[in-house]
């Protein structure tokens, strides 16, 4: 993490006392508006994102991105998969990485400084950067979801609301009920360094899957019968699952593919145009199995499972289905 604006790698600690996981919060959270008097105002080219495929609260922003096709209103850059102790790094030799084509830096890290040269904190992704005002706008992921779905709406290429009129307090409910039993579970199981910090979240965890393979045996998404970024959330933690979570994070209960409607349900998603192209499984694998080597010590990265996400899926059975922009 930064402290002071001066990078450290023994200031942050991940548990508590009891040895249960404890996510730090963001930092930077201006707000991008569709009001052209704003602060922030929505504008082509103006924003650029920084990601890492491996991560799924980064994953989700370029999810959010693809569906609403602002490939050209929004820039990218991805960093190296694997983060050790020197942060977040730019490595465009390696397949699907790149430069900072903004900045110019070498790490994340510097992006901060950029912004706030006192900056403490962790060096996390997704970020918004402002080419215009030469500043970070935002690094919370789900509140870069709601700015690219609503702020730019009008900018994109394809007519996808996932935040509809009617639905938003649903979405919010649902979004709330995932997130600590589910996207933010895996990790409080995985890094948990307590039996029971472990296992309490574990129970929470496969008690949450359970729920939600059972809402979905009726109901087309997790809102309703309309795709939202609800869906989006539970995604990037679903396609993850077999080939990290499972064994990585010992979330070994169950398998993703062992359910039969939340394993429809990720294939269904998957095959929605431009997501596939969002996912890099390598670029996962290699993220949890290298960069944490308290966790696995070999860094030898797993062959399998390799769970077939194009395999046809019968969720058209079931009323809604994705905005036409997307059939």
């Amino acid at each position: 993490m930064l402290l002071d604006g001066k990078w450290t790698r023994t200031a942050f600690k991940a548990t508590d006392d009891s040895g249960a996981f404890q996510r730090q919060k963001t930092s930077f959270r201006e707000h991008v508006s569709a009001n052209s008097d704003a602060e922030f105002p929505a504008e082509q080219g103006r924003y650029h994102l920084y990601v890492s495929k491996a991560c799924p609260w980064a994953h989700r922003t370029l999810i959010t991105r693809a569906l609403k096709g602002l490939e050209d209103v929004v820039s990218v850059d991805v960093v190296d998969p694997i983060r050790i102790v020197d942060g977040w790094r730019f490595r465009p030799e390696k397949d699907d990485c790149t430069h900072d084509t903004v900045n110019g830096t070498d790490y994340l890290r510097d992006v901060y400084t950029a912004a706030d040269d006192s900056f403490t904190g962790r060096v996390t992704v997704p970020v918004l950067w402002d080419r215009e005002r030469e500043t970070i706008v935002n690094n919370e992921s789900a509140e870069i979801m709601r700015m690219l779905d609503t702020a730019f709406h009008d900018l994109g290429e394809r007519d996808v609301d996932l935040y509809p009129d009617g639905y938003r307090d649903e979405v919010d409910r649902v979004m709330e009920a995932i997130y600590d039993p589910i996207n933010n579970g895996v990790y409080r199981a995985g890094f948990a360094r307590s039996q029971e910090a472990h296992q309490q979240a574990i129970a929470e965890l496969f008690d949450a899957l359970d729920h939600w393979d059972d809402v979905l045996a009726d109901q087309r998404y997790l809102a309703g019968d309309v795709l939202t970024e609800a869906d989006i959330a539970m995604f990037t933690t679903l396609v993850r699952f077999d080939e990290v979570y499972h064994t990585h994070f010992k979330c070994n209960v169950a398998r993703i593919t062992d359910y039969e409607n939340l394993w429809g349900y990720l294939r269904e998603l998957y095959q929605l145009p431009g997501v596939a192209e969002t996912v890099n499984m390598d670029h996962i694998k290699q993220h949890y199995y290298v960069t944490h080597d308290d966790i696995n010590p070999t860094r030898l990265v797993p062959v399998g499972p390799d769970p077939d996400f194009e395999a046809p899926h019968d969720r058209d059975e079931l009323p809604g289905g994705p905005p036409d922009a997307l059939r």
